[in-house]
C-alpha cells in the first residue's frame, strides 16, 4: 500500500514536471529551422517541413561518400545512424558559426597563412590559386597516398571515394563565407558523434536510438563496435586531409576525450575510490611498472582520508560530473568550434571564445538532456527514457537532491542496484528540486555562450541564429 502511494506520488511530480517543460516544446524545432535557412539553398525553402531533414539528407549524403567501405554489411551498418532524422546540432552549430566567422573582416584574421594546401577554399587571398583549379587538382590527386596503397586492391575507379569534393556546395557556401573545409569540418563532427552513438548503444544495452532499433539491435554488438570503430577511422583520414596541424590535433584529441569520459562514467572515483576494483567485486590485474599508469595533472581530484564532509564529497561528485560532461559531450563540440575559427583564420581571442563557447553550449545541451531523462518518456526522446538511474548514473539532478539529503549517498554508491532505490531517487529528486536546479545550471551555461558569441562575433543573422539556437537549447523538449 505504501509503494503504491509512493508511485502515485512520483507519477503526479513526473507529470507536473512534463507539463512545465513541454511548455515550449516547439521552441526547440523552431529554432533548428530557422538556423538552417541560414545554410540552406533557397530551393529547399519551398518546404517548411523537409526543411532540417533535407539539410541533413545533404550532410548525410556528402558523408557517404566518405565512409564506403568494400564491404556491403559494413556499408549498412556505417550508414544505418545517417539514415534517420536526428537533432544533427553539432554540424548545424559548426556551419553557423563558420558563416558568423566569415563577417570578421579580413585584416582583422592574423592568423591567415597564406599557403594552398592551408586554406585552398573561398574566399581566395593573394597568393593561392582558384577554387576551380583546386578542385580540379583534387580529381586527379586529391589522396596523398596512392590508392593501390590505400585500399591494398588496384581500383577500377581514377576518383577516390574518400576525396571526392564538394560537387555543387562551393559556390552555395561562398556566398554565405563558408569554406569548403569548414563544410568538411561538420561532417567529419557527425561521422565522430555517430561513432560513440554505435559505441555507447552497446555499452549501455540500448535497444533504441532516433525511434528505430539501436545498432546493437539491428545487426549485433560485435558489428555495431566494428562499425563505430571504421567510422572513427573514416573520420581520421577526412581529419588529416585538411592538412592543418592544430586542427588535426584538436579533433584527433576529441576522439580521445569521448574514451575518457565514458570510463569517467563506468568507474566514478569519486564513488569507487579503490583503484583496483571495477563495481563492488571485480578486481582488476595489478600494473607491472613497467609502464607509467599514473594519470596526468588535468583530471578531477579526488578527495580521500578521515575528516571529508559531506558539502565536500558533494562538491567532488559535482566537479566530477561537470568534467565527465565536458568530455563525453562538449569536447567534440568546443574542440570543433575552435577548429572552424583557425580555419577562418581568426585571431587568439576569437578562436578562445569559439572554444569556450562550444564548451558552454556542450555542457547545457548535457544537463538540459539529464533532465529530459527523468521528464520525457521512450516515445518522445527517440531513445529510452529514465535511462540513467537504471544504468546507475549519478547526474546533476539527483547530486542536487543528495546535497540535501545525505542519505541518497549509499544510492548512488551502490548505483541504485536494489529494488526500490530507482522509485526512491526519483522522488527525492522532485522533493529537493533537483531538475529545478539543473535547469538553472543549464541557463548559466547558455548565458555564458551567448556572452562568447556576442564578445569576438559581428552582429549578423548568422549569430542572431546561434544566439537563437543556444536560448532554445534551454527549452528543447526532446
Amino acid at each position: 500500500m505504501l509503494r503504491g502511494l509512493q508511485r502515485v506520488k512520483i507519477r503526479s511530480a513526473h507529470n507536473h514536471s512534463l507539463r512545465c517543460f513541454n511548455r515550449s516544446k516547439s521552441s526547440w524545432t523552431t529554432a533548428i529551422e530557422t538556423a538552417a535557412k541560414l545554410v540552406t539553398p533557397s530551393m529547399i525553402l519551398k518546404d517548411p517541413i523537409s526543411l532540417v531533414s533535407h539539410e541533413m539528407s545533404q550532410l548525410a549524403s556528402n558523408i557517404g561518400t566518405l565512409i564506403g567501405s568494400g564491404h556491403p554489411t559494413l556499408n549498412r551498418i556505417s550508414a544505418y545512424y545517417f539514415e534517420s532524422q536526428g537533432k544533427k546540432i553539432r554540424p548545424l552549430l559548426v556551419l553557423l558559426l563558420s558563416r558568423a566567422l566569415s563577417e570578421i573582416p579580413i585584416e582583422e584574421r592574423n592568423r591567415i597563412k597564406i599557403d594552398d594546401l592551408d586554406i585552398p577554399e573561398q574566399p581566395v587571398y593573394e597568393g593561392t590559386k582558384s577554387l576551380g583549379a583546386i578542385l580540379k587538382e583534387q580529381h586527379s590527386q586529391g589522396q596523398i597516398s596512392p590508392l593501390r596503397i590505400l585500399h591494398g586492391i588496384n581500383p577500377n575507379i581514377i576518383l577516390d571515394p574518400l576525396t571526392k569534393p564538394h560537387e555543387t556546395l562551393p559556390e552555395f557556401d561562398s556566398k554565405r563565407g563558408i569554406l569548403p573545409k569548414q563544410r568538411r569540418l561538420a561532417e567529419i563532427v557527425e561521422m565522430i558523434h555517430t561513432a560513440s552513438l554505435l559505441h555507447d548503444d552497446v555499452i549501455d544495452n540500448s535497444d533504441s536510438r532516433r525511434n528505430r532499433p539501436s545498432g546493437n539491435i539491428a545487426f549485433n554488438n560485435k558489428m555495431a563496435v566494428l562499425a563505430g570503430d571504421f567510422l572513427l577511422g573514416r573520420a581520421s583520414v577526412s581529419i588529416s586531409r585538411l592538412r592543418n596541424p592544430e586542427v588535426i590535433e584538436l579533433l584527433s584529441t576529441s576522439i580521445a576525450n569521448l574514451v575518457e569520459g565514458e570510463f569517467m562514467q563506468l568507474k566514478n572515483t569519486v564513488f569507487q575510490p579503490d583503484e583496483d576494483l571495477i563495481d563492488e567485486d571485480k578486481l582488476i590485474p595489478k600494473p607491472t611498472g613497467a609502464i607509467d599508469t599514473t594519470v596526468h595533472e588535468y583530471s578531477v581530484s579526488v578527495p580521500s582520508g578521515q575528516g571529508i564532509t559531506h558539502a565536500q564529497q558533494v562538491d567532488a561528485a559535482f566537479e566530477y560530473y561537470i568534467h565527465k560532461t565536458y568530455l563525453k559531450t562538449a569536447a567534440l563540440l568546443s574542440k570543433s568550434c575552435r577548429s572552424a575559427a583557425i580555419l577562418s583564420g581568426a585571431n587568439e581571442n576569437v578562436i578562445d571564445n569559439c572554444y569556450q563557447f562550444g564548451r558552454n553550449v556542450g555542457l547545457c545541451f548535457q544537463m538540459v538532456d539529464d533532465i529530459l531523462d527523468y521528464t520525457q518518456t521512450s516515445e518522445s526522446l527517440g531513445k529510452p527514457g529514465n535511462a540513467d538511474l537504471k544504468l546507475g548514473l549519478a547526474t546533476a539532478p539527483i547530486l542536487f537532491a543528495w546535497r540535501e539529503n545525505p542519505e541518497l549517498g549509499e544510492l548512488i554508491k551502490r548505483k541504485f542496484k536494489h529494488e526500490g532505490d530507482v522509485e526512491i531517487a526519483m522522488k527525492e529528486v522532485y522533493k529537493h528540486d533537483g531538475l529545478t536546479k539543473t535547469k538553472q545550471m543549464a541557463e548559466d551555461y547558455c548565458h555564458r555562450a551567448l556572452e562568447n558569441l556576442r564578445s569576438v562575433l559581428p552582429e549578423s543573422d548568422s549569430r542572431s541564429a546561434l544566439e537563437f539556437l543556444t536560448n532554445a537549447i534551454v527549452t528543447r523538449s526532446k
